[in-house]
């Protein structure tokens, strides 16, 4: 029989296995679970990664390093690239960055870094910002403003 000569009729589906319906349907009794054992009673559960007494797979390598859980990332830019791509008197957020490509999107909390030069007046809004990145914005008479 090919998937093809299924006829309405037949269905696409196999009906469901209803166990436990009396020895004379095949499947009564033990209701295809065997005899005794935990396996064969109400609530059972294998416990998530438990692989039948195998070495699980998350102990069968070794780890390296260190993993930081409360660093928190940033996206960062630098005042040379802002200078380039804003206009005097722009308004620069982690939402503008993200509109022309900057940075790949606005989940991330931004942080301004000071390397280059920057002669546009802005007002940028950011979460952090470098000690040389502030003076070199404020030197210009723009306004560096730290948001949480």
């Amino acid at each position: 029989m090919m998937i093809h000569d299924i006829t309405k009729v037949a269905g696409k589906h196999r009906p469901r296995k209803r166990v436990g319906r009396g020895e004379g349907s095949g499947i009564g009794g033990t209701s295809t679970r065997g005899h005794n054992g935990a396996k064969s009673r109400a609530g059972w559960s294998s416990r998530p990664g438990y692989q039948g007494g195998a070495t699980p797979f998350m102990r069968r390598f070794p780890k390296r390093g260190f993993k930081n859980g409360f660093r928190t990332l940033f996206h960062v830019v630098n005042v040379q690239v802002l200078d380039k791509h804003f206009e005097n008197g722009a308004t620069v957020d982690v939402a503008a960055l993200a509109k022309i490509g900057l940075v790949p999107d606005a989940t991330l909390p931004l942080k301004v870094l000071g390397h280059g030069d920057i002669t546009k007046k802005l007002k940028i809004v950011a979460a952090k910002f470098s000690v040389t990145a502030k003076e070199k914005i404020e030197k210009v008479g723009g306004t560096a403003t730290v948001v949480e």
